[in-house]
């Protein structure tokens, strides 16, 4: 097991807490991390995060995007690593039984954010409007408030492994979107769903800012070295996720982005400028942190 510290490379004086979400397409950022003496990996879905980044039960997040406008304090986004895609994606999808001008409410799969507000977006870029939307619990099929059952409902929001794994009957879902590749069509821009994210003042936490700095120039090394095994890590993970190695192989290696370069910087701009227009967020500056240091576990 490997080790690293910001002054020590075999002491840590305490873990930095990373939180994560456990969905296939996380593996390309993390597989590895959970072997390096001073990380600990925090699980938990997507929409749960922003909660445990501004409680300080974890230091840094692979957050949704869209929190780092809806946080009580400010946000640095780390260009350590985002899931973003250049097209379709294959796990953030809109189904709906009915033309998507004729959808009154959508049942919004409550592990989302981001998805959310795209989804918003992408129905009224095409209909110029936004229906209802209302909070589901996708796995459960109950609605997440008064917990209605809704086995299938008239116009759903989905997101992560569920998608392919526990997929809607198609016969029921005539109309359907892939949000990813609706915003490339309108934009011509990636979009980027999540990215790593910790709080701008680190001053009051009680693991050292050289830790964390290294934590995080750790989580862009492992991203590159994860990106020279995807192979590997398809053939040990997808079964275990449910997921046919075919696809999961074309999901992690053709569909899927994990780098931040300048065009995911001016896409992130961009939804953020969209999600303000339809009231989603209340824009303010965006705070990228600058890089560090080349971290040391690759695992």
């Amino acid at each position: 097991m490997a080790a690293f510290s910001a002054a020590n490379p075999s002491v840590a004086p305490r873990a930095v807490r990373l939180g994560v979400v456990s969905y296939l397409n996380t593996l390309p950022l993390i597989e590895g991390l959970e072997a390096c003496v001073g990380i600990e990996l925090t699980p938990a879905a997507p929409s749960k995060l922003l909660g445990l980044l501004e409680s300080g039960a974890v230091d840094a997040a692979l957050a949704p995007v869209i929190d780092a406008m809806r946080a009580q304090s400010e946000l640095e986004l780390v260009p350590a690593g985002a899931i973003g895609c250049e097209g379709a994606t294959l796990s953030v999808r809109l189904y709906s039984a009915r033309p998507f001008d004729e959808i009154e409410r959508v049942h919004a799969d409550s592990d989302s954010h981001t998805s959310v507000a795209l989804a918003k977006w992408a129905l009224r870029e095409r209909t110029g409007r936004v229906p209802t939307f209302v909070d589901f619990d996708a796995r459960e099929r109950v609605e997440s408030a008064g917990g209605a059952a809704v086995e299938w409902p008239p116009a759903m929001l989905m997101i992560g492994d569920k998608v392919v794994t526990d997929s809607p009957p198609a016969v029921r879902y005539p109309f359907q979107i892939d949000l990813g590749e609706a915003w490339r069509e309108r934009t011509g821009l990636p979009f980027v769903y999540a990215v790593w994210m910790r709080p701008a003042d680190r001053a009051g936490g009680d693991v050292s800012p050289g830790a964390l700095d290294a934590a995080l120039a750790l989580l862009d090394r492992q991203r590159r070295y994860n990106a020279s095994r995807l192979d590997w890590i398809v053939s040990r993970r997808a079964r275990e996720r449910r997921w046919p190695e075919d696809l999961a192989r074309e999901y992690l290696g053709r569909r899927l982005r994990y780098d931040v370069g300048e065009r995911q910087v001016e896409a992130v701009e961009r939804f953020f400028d969209e999600a303000a227009a339809l009231g989603e967020i209340v824009r303010r500056p965006t705070r990228w942190a600058a890089g560090s240091a080349s971290g040391a576990c690759l695992g």
